[in-house]
């Protein structure tokens, strides 16, 4: 019986059971949207990612998925994915893997030292979107007030791969936030797919999804925004690795590394780490059928 293996790690973590937890699943056949969606599902990682080889050395395609659809760009399932490919082509040893997604290509460094793997992934230049001035719409929508928010730094929308609104909160107003309505209409309304939490002071964020039911752990796609919205507004100066961190309040504390290059005032890229922890692997020894 053909079986569709996997290898389970955890991502932004330097152990298990930490971090943002991943399906790799590292020679996929060509399957139909909807049944790579149905696999992500009923696994219930808040991401998977699917893997094909071009032929070429460390050059792969990949596909991501969350629960919901199919995603354009995401971090950590390609820190993941390229941890788990240097472990199987080359185990113990440092490489770099390039990805090719649905309208661009990507790459992730992957070094190993004593403490396992870590990966490092290219963004590459942000694009900054606009800002917001509908403060109070925008604070409610996360059960907080307007004067929760940080009034020195504007609410601003910005994209490495997937639009983010960044919002900036005034220190230790971060855990009260919650999610009580969707919030995708408000979200679309100002050009913005979704919404990241920041505190600058303690260089703390909270992403949710859309619906607010689901908390996210490790977001590493809006961590190249924050990286890049933090050295646009002085909060890191050139050269200055920012040290986010994530999950607490999901019980699943991590930790992502960020750096933003920069030439004069313009910033060229974003590049987001963080440490893999291999968790475990399985099969499913059978491939749904595509969905109607």
């Amino acid at each position: 019986m053909p079986s569709l293996d996997y290898v389970h790690v955890d991502v932004f973590a330097d152990a298990p059971l930490r971090g943002n937890s991943l399906p790799v699943f590292h020679d996929a056949p060509d399957l139909a949207s909807s049944t790579l969606l149905a696999i992500t599902q009923e696994l219930r990682h808040f991401e998977a990612i699917f893997l094909q080889p071009t032929g070429e050395a460390n050059f792969m395609r990949a596909r991501i998925f969350d629960l919901f659809e199919e995603l354009a760009f995401a971090g950590h399932p390609l820190i993941g994915a390229a941890a788990v490919l240097q472990h199987r082509a080359a185990p113990a040893t440092s490489g770099e893997w390039t990805f090719a997604l649905s309208d661009r290509q990507v790459s992730v460094r992957v070094t190993h030292g004593e403490g396992g793997y870590f990966g490092l992934l290219d963004q590459g230049a942000p694009r900054f979107l606009g800002t917001v001035d509908a403060r109070a719409e925008i604070a409610a929508a996360f059960g907080l007030g307007a004067e929760d928010l940080d009034d020195r730094l504007p609410i601003e929308f910005a994209s490495t791969g997937l639009d983010y609104m960044v919002i900036p909160l005034r220190p230790d107003r971060i855990g009260t936030a919650r999610i009580g309505a969707d919030i995708t209409a408000l979200l679309r309304g100002h050009g913005a797919q979704f919404a990241v939490l920041l505190d600058p002071a303690a260089r703390e964020i909270r992403h949710w999804n859309n619906d607010g039911i689901v908390e996210d752990v490790a977001t590493g796609s809006a961590a190249g925004v924050v990286g890049a919205y933090c050295r646009k507004h002085g909060i890191t100066q050139p050269g200055e690795p920012l040290l986010l961190a994530q999950g607490r309040f999901a019980g699943r504390p991590s930790q992502l590394e960020v750096s933003a290059e920069s030439e004069g005032q313009t910033i060229t890229r974003v590049l987001v780490g963080g440490p893999v922890a291999f968790v475990g692997r399985g099969a499913l020894d059978f491939i749904p059928e595509p969905l109607a």
